[in-house]
């Protein structure tokens, strides 16, 4: 590998505001991002709750599904239901 084909860790980010400058000034081609995630942010906020029973098993399957995916597993059941009804399939499924 020569020194031009050599690639930087990303910097640890304190803030949002460093995160944002570092993107709009970095050259992103010199970085490593092999180890980036792809992430899906929330915005609607979360008003309703909702309490139910599940069989152990399933409950455990989807918690071991959203550790594997790196998200809470309430998180996961929400995207699950949003693809059910939404007619889409979930993030990363």
């Amino acid at each position: 590998m020569s020194a031009s084909d050599t690639v930087n860790p990303l910097p640890d980010l304190e803030s949002d505001e460093a995160a944002e400058r570092f993107v709009d000034e970095a050259d992103l081609s010199a970085y490593d991002l092999s180890a980036m995630k792809r992430v899906r942010f929330e915005f609607d906020k979360k008003t309703a709750r909702v309490n139910m029973r599940l069989p152990q098993g399933l409950l455990d399957r989807l918690k071991a599904e959203a550790e594997a995916r790196g998200i809470p597993y309430q998180r996961l059941i929400r995207e699950v239901l949003e693809a059910h009804i939404g007619g889409r399939k979930p993030d990363g499924a």
